[in-house]
């Protein structure tokens, strides 16, 4: 069995890995750290779990928080892996980190993602990026022998899968591509917020970030990488009152492409059985189609009157664009089958 250990175990993406391994047949939660919440028992603090996890939530700092394990997963804000991840390397773990941290394996690239989030642009681990992949298994192959991984982010995974077999293909202008995204409040994380309090998101919605959103940056970088090629695309980011769900719409000049030609490609693209599914406009899709699930349903259309590609991609934010992608990595880097734990339809309604 794979001892894991979670660091940030009393967050949404901490308890939404926890839940995913419970179900995993070779991988045993072996420490679960958290600052917030040390000394409580998981299924305290989360009381679903009552009777599945009541191990004790340790300190960073307990000496069993500090034991060698075959796997680490930090479901942490940016910043908290940097600082320990080649600690955990050294003792022989795989580190799946859900941040920034190790998104990008240069840093500069990191430096411009983190001015976004007007964060210390000075990485804290530089030597360990040139050793990062980017964890999106549709796009980049993830073998047994890779140690680190940068989990997405959520609106990235949404809007890259959504663009990357039009821009691989060659159909699409890429500096048209506009990416209007609209996401459930559990994005923001179990922090309390005063912008999140309920009489302020009930039946209200708004746009955020507009002078850049950070997950822009992976977007740019992995379309670009796929193509070869730079790019800046534009990105409005929108919270609306639901809990849990992304919505992207991505939109592009397409180059004398008929729709069956570009449902043929992205089917190519995302062969079957996958995580992706590829569907035509006059199918119904909704964020309900998802929900629990690590799948991303993929509408593709043409606008016939203005010649432009717009593909509406569903995630659960919480699953494909946090813990459902994780432990679809973490399958791929131990051999298993890709859809090990994964395999189940969504919530409904």
């Amino acid at each position: 069995m794979i001892k894991a250990k979670i660091v940030g175990a009393g967050g949404y993406g901490g308890v939404g890995i926890t839940e995913l391994l419970l179900k995993h047949p070779h991988v045993e939660i072996a420490c679960l750290v958290s600052l917030s919440d040390t000394g409580r028992s998981m299924s305290e603090v989360f009381p679903h779990l009552r009777g599945f996890c009541d191990q004790t939530i340790l300190s960073p700092d307990d000496p069993k928080a500090n034991e060698a394990y075959d796997l680490v997963i930090y479901s942490t804000p940016d910043g908290v892996g940097m600082q320990t991840a080649a600690d955990e390397i050294r003792k022989g773990a795989k580190v799946i980190d859900y941040s920034g941290d190790f998104r990008f394996n240069t840093p500069e690239r990191y430096a411009s993602y983190a001015n976004f989030l007007g964060k210390d642009p000075h990485h804290a681990a530089p030597e360990l990026l040139p050793t990062t992949q980017y964890g999106l298994p549709e796009l980049h192959p993830l073998g047994t022998d890779q140690q680190l991984v940068g989990n997405p982010g959520c609106f990235a995974v949404s809007c890259i899968l959504a663009l990357a077999p039009a821009a691989k293909a060659g159909i699409i202008d890429l500096n048209s591509i506009i990416c209007d995204c609209k996401t459930g409040i559990s994005g923001a994380g179990k922090k309390p917020n005063p912008s999140f309090h309920y009489p302020n998101r009930y039946d209200n919605m708004n746009a955020y970030r507009l002078s850049g959103h950070q997950h822009m940056v992976e977007i740019e970088q992995e379309i670009g990488l796929l193509c070869d090629q730079e790019l800046q695309i534009t990105f409005t980011a929108q919270a609306v009152p639901i809990c849990r769900g992304i919505m992207s719409v991505c939109y592009a000049d397409i180059k004398e492409t008929g729709i069956n030609t570009a449902l043929d490609i992205y089917r190519s693209f995302y062969p079957q059985p996958g995580f992706v599914r590829v569907q035509p406009a006059n199918q119904p899709a909704s964020i309900a189609d998802v929900r629990g699930t690590n799948y991303c349903n993929l509408t593709v259309d043409i606008d016939e009157r203005t010649q432009r590609l717009r593909v509406v991609s569903h995630i659960d934010n919480l699953m494909k664009g946090q813990a459902g992608n994780a432990l679809q990595v973490l399958n791929h880097l131990y051999g298993f089958e890709p859809d090990t734990a994964l395999q189940h339809p969504g919530q409904y309604p």
